[in-house]
């Protein structure tokens, strides 16, 4: 059985490099809602001994939490009257890699199912696939990048918290937009990121500046979908890890501050399962017909699919006008002022998806592009003119510009439900109406500065 590359290994690979001494770490992980790496560091001896072939499991309430794990109510899966059990972790043997910013580490990453062996429907790897299996039935496959910024400061993530993640030190005090002077700056974080990440398996393109102070962006070589979100959640959790072992901290907050915001641009293509073009006709050199009715699919879905593209409170900060962020559902040919920008020719045309932020997760919002796309393609929808010029002047529809609509219309939506089934939806649902009311809850630094002396 191959690999995904040279860097990945194969379980027989492991298991010799465990018993040779060369590892004696696994990091066994699932992505959850949030988009982070949840699981457990098992001892090498033990997962050979005891979880290869076999797996191994975790309490059902990682599926069913906020962001701070609390237990919350409101989910079908997981309460206090259901007594909290387990899931099994079912090891996926395509995503064995070493972790080389740890010592003697190796990471698995699992689908979850139950203890009966039916799969979790609601977990986002699970969701994905459950649309690349829709994708693979039309005789396609999906190919996807994800582009993924985010701010890194010169302050530790324990001083931050303790700073109320107030007046941090950011590693650039400009704008290093795709300055090399501005970059060096902080090539040696940079650096020690891209190199243990094509370590463990990624292929690294390069890394460029951006527009907010300590702003950066590191690129990876597009893949299939599953692939790239797999590496999309290893990367943002390893870049966190890699940044607090040299005192440093990154957020992929998607609004950290009222400076430009932290974008995940998605790009995506389809091609036939022998890897020819579906998206380009190479004989007229344009797009196919296919190709506009799923950019039409996932403009006609793009509101109904929001809550996944932008999954929390922050996320809705980000969709300002001028700031490179959309704010309307429109799209165009290389234009960076549209939801949806339409790319290269032949091989590499793609749409890119600029809606989504850093805070997204990867599962979800490919899922959500998939099934968008898939609409408009089993519909036959037709693809409006593309806009030319700004489109925040458009007067097209608006990205909905708060968690409260989105909420709205996915949950409403016949697509959507038609898409991921009513068991996702409402799961998604519920993790939106949980955010919601913790927020609502909040008395936030804003309030206390325009109101505690003034009103």
């Amino acid at each position: 059985m191959g690999t995904r590359n040279d860097r990945h290994l194969t379980m027989d690979e492991l298991v010799a490099r465990i018993r040779r001494g060369d590892v004696d770490t696994v990091v066994v992980a699932f992505t959850d809602m949030q988009g982070r790496l949840q699981g457990k560091r098992l001892h090498g001896r033990f997962f050979v001994d005891h979880v290869v072939g076999h797996g191994t499991e975790g309490c059902n309430y990682l599926l069913a939490v906020d962001v701070d794990m609390n237990t919350v109510d409101g989910y079908a899966i997981s309460s206090w009257e259901k007594g909290y059990g387990d899931m099994e972790f079912v090891l996926d043997e395509d995503t064995i890699r070493l972790l080389t910013h740890h010592p003697a580490t190796a990471m698995v990453q699992c689908d979850l199912v139950w203890p009966d062996h039916s799969p979790v429907v609601q977990s986002p790897r699970t969701i994905l696939k459950e649309q690349l299996e829709r994708v693979h039935g039309h005789g396609w496959t999906a190919l996807a990048g994800t582009e993924l910024e985010f701010i890194a400061f010169d302050t530790s993530y324990e001083e931050a918290y303790r700073l109320g993640y107030r007046d941090l030190t950011p590693v650039n005090q400009y704008n290093v937009d795709y300055s090399i002077l501005g970059t060096s700056r902080t090539e040696p974080l940079l650096r020690d990121i891209r190199n243990h990440m094509y370590a463990a398996g990624l292929d690294v393109e390069g890394a460029k500046g951006e527009c907010n102070f300590g702003q950066h962006e590191i690129g990876f070589l597009y893949n299939d979908a599953l692939t790239t979100a797999d590496n999309h959640a290893v990367y943002k959790n390893g870049a966190k890890e890699i940044a607090a072992q040299r005192g440093q901290s990154i957020t992929f907050l998607a609004k950290y501050n009222q400076r430009e915001g932290s974008s995940c641009h998605i790009h995506l293509s389809l091609r036939g399962q022998d890897g020819s073009l579906v998206f380009w006709d190479a004989d007229k050199g344009e797009r196919t017909p296919l190709y506009d009715q799923f950019v039409a699919g996932v403009l006609a879905t793009a509101a109904d699919f929001t809550l996944l593209y932008a999954p929390n409170i922050n996320s809705y900060k980000r969709f300002a006008d001028g700031s490179f962020a959309p704010t309307t559902i429109a799209w165009g040919l290389d234009n960076r002022t549209c939801a949806l920008r339409l790319v290269g020719r032949g091989a590499g045309a793609r749409m890119e998806n600029r809606i989504p932020g850093a805070d997204v997760n990867p599962y979800l919002a490919l899922a959500a592009m998939l099934a968008g796309g898939l609409h408009g393609i089993e519909h036959e929808l037709p693809l409006e003119d593309e806009l030319v010029g700004n489109a925040y002047h458009s007067g097209k529809p608006q990205v909905p510009t708060t968690m409260s609509a989105a909420r709205e219309r996915f949950a409403t939506s016949e697509v959507t439900r038609a898409a991921l089934g009513d068991e996702v939806v409402d799961h998604y649902v519920n993790m939106a109406d949980v955010e919601l009311a913790a927020y609502r809850a909040a008395v936030t630094d804003w309030e206390l500065q325009r109101g505690f002396e003034r009103l």
